[in-house]
């Protein structure tokens, strides 16, 4: 058995404390967000944008409303999007020509960014102009983050009110967080992701002379421009070398700044945050880490203090930290055991190159084995998607543990808002549970959870992995779908479950290892992605407006504490058997067998 290194334990330790330290005044900000005491000057800014867009701001919106601005917004969005990439070759600021979209995968794009997934079937460098990744996918990256905070928002306010029935107004608290937050937050880290190297600019791009000549060789073509191939129908290959290469450019880090805050994930570069353009050292690295989960951190404060009990944002905290931590416990060490199935060092040094102090295939060499494996956690448990390590080269075990941070619902940290909003969720059925065993009727934070209640939280729980699931099955019986598997068997069958998984939780990482650039996938995805969004995010609001509508009861002696360590491991074990159990049985014909498969020959 193979334990954590100090040195693993001691980046870990910093980044929570850092992120503690960050956390704790953000939240105070992110509380008076929420109640809307925010500055004078501030309102007399917002009053114009109101007025224009012809929004009553004092206006408080009950549930439905609130869903169905929410739902028109997207769908707008997606309609903006899928139309900007369509129509990108016609459009300025497209310095390398680069052409229009196909239909299937403007839309597969178009719904990945507005649902906060940013899943990319595509290279972004050699795909997307910079009027496409600015005016549709930076933008995107805002507001789709903040509509997920303003749910989160509109559910607080449904603990904390005392029988209104509303839950507060969409557009509202989508402009405040959108102008308030995610602004100033995006304006400050991309000043020092510039400082740092990230590139930001308009620049055509540039062909460079290297400092050695490549060879390499290339299929010959006949005159009808197909591959010609010999007797055995071999392709024919010539010799090729080349003293230049093509470094892309653009305006990188104003969209970096907001895919890490907003937990969009996804990447100007196909290379995503392994590419120096995006990440280039290790200070910027750690800090890209920080702020994926700062504002989830952040929110869980300001949970507890609108609520009026400081300790209910703790235990939810703790519940996140504890199940975080255990996730790094597990990666870290899979990945410094390495490959059994590489030789020694010394035997085959090509072959054990990526096996010197561990499996360092897929792994940037600058950031080694313990931050690519912290970030490779700290992604996939914030809804993030952004990466600085391939996923696919990850041993079966160490593939495992994002998997399932995933599979968990998104809800330790999670994107901002639909993070919290998921484990509150979790939080309802665990003292619905309690009830039962205890045969008092739940409560919690002062509201009665009535059989109403306990429908709409079966749904948003149930939404996401009936998607993942059916849709997993289709790929795996759909000539499509296995049309696109380059490695069979286990792990190929992990690489689907992955890609499905991440649509419908909107992580949007990859395996990699999956042709997913194809109608079949682009469609099929798509859909996973827009349903795993959206059928959590109505059950939600409906839950938000049920209890905004009830009376806030007062603590007795019989209410169950809800900010201690038993309810702490009561919601850790509600997470853990009702949202894991649904996936275990793909989990044994993935990585679990792959993992046995791989150990077995030793």
């Amino acid at each position: 058995m193979v334990l954590m290194q100090p040195s693993a334990w001691g980046l870990l330790a910093l980044f929570l404390v850092v992120l503690l330290a960050l956390a704790w005044p953000l939240g105070v900000w992110l509380a008076r967000l929420c109640t809307g005491n925010i500055p004078r000057f501030m309102q007399r800014i917002e009053a114009p944008l109101y007025r224009l867009a012809g929004v009553a701001p004092e206006q408080s919106m009950h549930w439905k409303a609130y869903a169905l601005a929410l739902l028109a917004f997207s769908a707008l969005g997606v309609l903006v999007v899928y139309l900007l990439q369509r129509l990108q070759g016609m459009l300025p600021f497209n310095p390398a020509g680069m052409a229009a979209i196909t239909p299937d995968s403007a839309f597969n794009s178009a719904v990945s960014f507005v649902t906060n997934t940013n899943w990319q079937g595509y290279a972004g460098e050699s795909t997307m102009s910079y009027l496409t990744q600015m005016l549709a996918f930076t933008v995107q990256n805002f507001v789709s983050a903040a509509a997920g905070i303003a749910v989160l928002f509109a559910l607080i306010r449904g603990f904390a009110a005392r029988s209104t029935g509303v839950i507060g107004n969409f557009w509202v608290d989508l402009t405040r967080i959108t102008v308030w937050l995610l602004l100033p937050l995006s304006l400050v880290f991309a000043l020092f992701l510039a400082g740092n190297g990230v590139i930001q600019n308009f620049d055509a791009y540039k062909d460079v002379t290297t400092l050695e000549v490549t060879s390499y060789q290339v299929p010959r073509l006949g005159a009808d421009g197909q591959p010609l191939k010999d007797a055995a129908g071999a392709p024919l290959m010539e010799d090729k070398t080349s003293a230049t290469q093509t470094l892309a450019m653009g305006p990188v880090a104003s969209q970096e700044a907001i895919k890490m805050l907003g937990t969009n994930g996804g990447g100007f570069f196909n290379a995503n945050s392994a590419h120096p353009y995006e990440n280039p050292n290790a200070l910027t690295n750690f800090l890209q880490m920080i702020s994926i989960f700062l504002i989830p951190a952040a929110l869980c404060f300001a949970f507890g203090r609108q609520v009026g009990d400081i300790r209910q944002g703790w235990a939810v905290l703790a519940a996140m930290t504890l199940m975080f931590v255990i996730a790094v416990a597990c990666i870290t060490p899979a990945e410094q055991l390495g490959n059994p199935l590489l030789p020694p060092l010394g035997v085959d040094q090509m072959a054990s190159a990526s096996q010197a102090g561990g499996n360092m295939e897929g792994k940037d060499v600058r950031f080694g084995i313990n931050a690519s494996a912290l970030f490779a956690v700290i992604t996939t448990a914030a809804s993030c998607g952004a990466v600085n390590v391939m996923h696919d080269s990850l041993t079966p075990l160490g593939g495992m543990v994002p998997l399932v941070m995933m599979q968990l619902g998104e809800v330790v940290f999670g994107g901002v808002g639909t993070g919290l909003y998921g484990m509150l969720i979790f939080a309802i059925l665990a003292v619905f549970i309690a009830g039962l065993m205890i045969g008092r009727t739940p409560e919690y934070l002062g509201k009665k959870i009535e059989a109403h209640e306990m429908k709409l939280t079966s749904i948003a729980i149930l939404v996401t992995p009936i998607v993942v699931l059916l849709g997993a099955a289709v790929a795996v019986m759909a000539a499509g779908g296995k049309a696109g598997i380059a490695n069979p068997g286990a792990h190929g069958f992990s690489e689907i479950l992955y890609a499905l998984t991440s649509a419908g939780n909107n992580n949007g990482s990859a395996f990699a290892g999956l042709s997913a650039n194809t109608p079949f996938y682009n469609t099929l995805l798509g859909l996973a992605m827009w349903f795993g969004r959206f059928g959590v995010i109505v059950p939600v609001l409906a839950i938000a407006g049920a209890l905004a509508a009830k009376k806030r009861l007062p603590v007795t002696a019989g209410t169950m504490p809800t900010h201690g360590p038993l309810f702490v491991t009561l919601l850790i074990g509600t997470v853990l058997l009702v949202g894991l159990l649904n996936y275990v049985p793909a989990l044994a014909l993935g990585p679990m067998v792959e993992h046995l498969m791989l150990w077995s020959t030793q």
